[in-house]
């Protein structure tokens, strides 16, 4: 059952949200809402207003974490100033671009907190949506378009919903997941929106391997796709292994400092997390919880 101070969690992450979108019916749609509900969320008005099973969907659309964790505070690493130079890039330029780096150095994070903090960004988890139709569903449905009718209505009025507004951007993470027909979408759509909406998509270095397997065998669509969004691969990470892990070290530093309680040996922290920060959130969630 969900609690009063979960309810209020979910509410917090309703306010915040709004303004990335252009009106509250578009923000109910997107939350998966009427109107009348959203209106009494807004003022709120919590008891009998949704479903326990509502209220987990929505904390998950808007990432609300559910459980009594730690307070945790983002930080200015290297990571972190790279992409979010790249997607205020592609939002304001309509640009596309690859991100392929290594897993565990705060691309997720960053790009959940850009679309956050930016209207008419949405986030795509491709993990999640692995095919076409769930992909432009999930996309339709971010951007508070209806995605209950024909298949082809929803990719039709998602096209032009995204021709019509200002600055859109989609942020693809974990796009090797994605299905080959998913792919195939992805330059329809981009040729739909050309000049019109920015694309940002990542993954671990499994991506790139996928796209540069599929372009050498000459499947259909991978060249074509791999050139509109841009014909390179970035990468934050050092190449060579002493500098990337003073980079991945530095960037623990940085994370720990801001997030560990006062008097916290940062050293022994970064150590043990070997630059890898799901290390460093344990470790500092072990001094919080007095673990």
């Amino acid at each position: 059952m969900i609690k009063d101070w979960q309810k209020q969690r979910i509410l917090e992450a309703i306010a915040q949200n709004r303004k990335n979108y252009p009106s509250d019916a578009k923000h109910a749609a997107s939350l998966g809402i009427s109107a009348s509900v959203y209106n009494s969320l807004k003022k709120g008005q919590t008891d009998k207003a949704l479903s326990d099973a509502n209220w987990v969907n929505i904390a998950r659309r808007l990432d609300v974490n559910l459980r009594d964790s730690i307070e945790w505070k983002g930080a200015r690493t290297a990571t972190f100033d790279y992409i979010t130079t790249q997607l205020e890039a592609c939002q304001e330029r309509s640009l596309s671009v690859i991100l392929c780096d290594l897993p565990n150095i705060g691309k997720t994070y960053t790009a959940r907190w850009y679309v956050n903090e930016h209207r008419n960004a949405v986030y795509i988890d491709c993990s999640q949506v692995k095919t076409k139709r769930a992909l432009v569903k999930k996309i339709a449905n971010e951007f508070g378009v209806g995605a209950t009718g024909k298949y082809q209505d929803t990719y039709e009025d998602l096209v032009y919903y995204l021709r019509s507004m200002e600055r859109p951007l989609v942020v693809l993470d974990e796009a090797g997941d994605l299905a080959y027909e998913a792919f195939l979408e992805l330059k329809a759509l981009w040729n739909a929106t050309e000049m019109c909406c920015g694309w940002y998509m990542m993954g671990a270095d499994g991506l790139a391997a996928k796209i540069n397997r599929n372009v050498e065998g000459k499947k259909v669509g991978y060249a074509e796709i791999f050139s509109r969004y841009g014909g390179k691969y970035s990468r934050v990470t050092p190449d060579q292994g002493d500098d990337r892990k003073a980079f991945l070290m530095e960037q623990a530093r940085v994370v720990a400092s801001v997030n560990a309680p006062e008097g916290t040996d940062i050293g022994q922290i970064v150590r043990k997390s070997q630059g890898g920060l799901r290390r460093v959130y344990t470790e500092i969630e072990k001094l919080k919880k007095g673990a």
